[in-house]
């Protein structure tokens, strides 16, 4: 058996298949990795520009009556430059006029009966954002290895960028394992349950961008599980199979891995909920063998196989972290293992054990937002002791 740490050390820094790139429209990049630089193809602002509806002038002209020349709504641009005396009326957006050094806001102003207008305000600011001020043509926007985001689309088309270069998706397969699973369409008969876990994996497989590829039940039958697995690794960048990595009579799936030609890196790790987690690399593949649990399952594939994930993608991705209080005292009855623990986080900002009833109730999972670790030889977590809430 390793620690927790080690088993992440290992997936990390294991040899993965190289996932290639694709250019794809900006507009279906939403969650996928960029595997090339955004590179602005323009100034930001492109031209001097008004922060405000009013009149562009010179600070020396405030003290004055101002003749307005012209108005310049957004998109035209300006046929008329400001010299001592005068002021154009600008929309917010439009280009500020040549000489004028500052935008005073509409309020600010008097518009007398002779039609010109009187400053009744003070500046204190120009109002005016400046040509390049946010982004420089030829400067990068988005780095490559960035998980696209809502905003990072807006960026792109802000810049231009509209046929950015992304990483492939990896293909991954899902396997469950047992023959007392059933389809969740199917009402289970004696001894049967209904196989949520590979629809829970499939799930959270699409959360990272990628697509997960289904492959059914395999029952307790070791050639059948041989041939099972044998198709998910020749037809996959990554590979999922839940259940029979125990020690039971049917729990053969780490044997069934040697056979299909797969090199297993540890097969127990020291964490709960997770013991029996394997890791394997095959030359067309990369396996996990996951706990049948369903809770199990969930966590491991949160702090190890999403990762792990991320990184076939070449993607700068970590976690999201929250230092919190513990919304209250939190004992568990054995400490030899590593405890990963699933958490509510509280309207208070504290974070709350959720109460479960071992790695199969599932149902608990539902109000959970993060996970904190609990490490080995530690039984009890006081009321307001700060942790680490890793966000899911």
């Amino acid at each position: 058996m390793i620690s927790f740490s080690q088993a992440v050390d290992i997936v990390m820094e294991s040899d993965i298949p190289v996932i290639g790139s694709e250019r794809i429209s900006f507009t279906d990049s939403l969650n996928r990795i960029l595997a090339g630089d955004v590179i602005s193809d323009m100034d930001m602002p492109p031209f001097d520009k008004s922060s405000v509806d009013g009149f562009a002038c010179r600070k020396e002209d405030l003290a004055y009556e101002l003749e307005v020349l012209e108005t310049v709504p957004a998109g035209v641009w300006p046929s008329k430059n400001i010299t001592g005396g005068y002021c154009s009326r600008v929309m917010t957006g439009a280009p500020v006029p040549a000489g004028a050094d500052c935008m005073i806001m509409v309020e600010d102003t008097e518009i007398l009966p002779s039609g010109r207008i009187k400053f009744t305000g003070t500046l204190k600011k120009d109002n005016i954002a400046l040509k390049g001020e946010d982004i420089r043509k030829g400067e990068v926007v988005i780095m490559a290895g960035t998980l696209i985001r809502p905003q990072h689309i807006a960026t792109m088309a802000a810049v231009g960028h509209v046929s950015p270069l992304v990483s492939v998706k990896p293909a991954v397969a899902v396997i469950s394992s047992g023959s007392e699973l059933v389809e969740p369409g199917i009402v289970p008969g004696l001894s049967q349950i209904r196989n949520s876990n590979s629809r829970q994996l499939l799930a959270q497989i699409e959360q990272t961008g990628t697509k997960g590829n289904y492959y059914g039940i395999a029952g307790d039958d070791e050639d059948i599980t041989y041939r099972i697995v044998s198709d998910a690794i020749a037809e996959n960048d990554l590979v999922i199979i839940t259940g029979g990595v125990s020690m039971g009579d049917f729990d053969f799936v780490p044997s069934v891995l040697e056979r299909a030609g797969v090199r297993i890196l540890f097969s127990s790790v020291a964490v709960q909920p997770g013991k029996p987690t394997t890791f394997g690399l095959h030359p067309e593949a990369v396996v996990f063998g996951l706990p049948g649990n369903p809770v199990s399952s969930f966590i491991q594939f949160e702090m190890l196989v999403k990762p792990l994930l991320f990184r076939m993608m070449n993607c700068n991705w970590k976690p999201l972290t929250l230092k919190l209080p513990m919304a209250l005292r939190y004992v568990r009855r054995s400490a030899d293992r590593m405890a990963l623990i699933p958490v509510k986080i509280t309207g208070e900002g504290t974070a709350n054990p959720v109460d479960y009833h071992g790695s199969a109730h599932i149902t608990a999972m539902n109000e959970t937002d993060g996970i904190i670790s609990m490490p080995a030889g530690v039984k009890i977590f006081e009321k307001g002791e700060i942790v680490s809430v890793r966000q899911i």
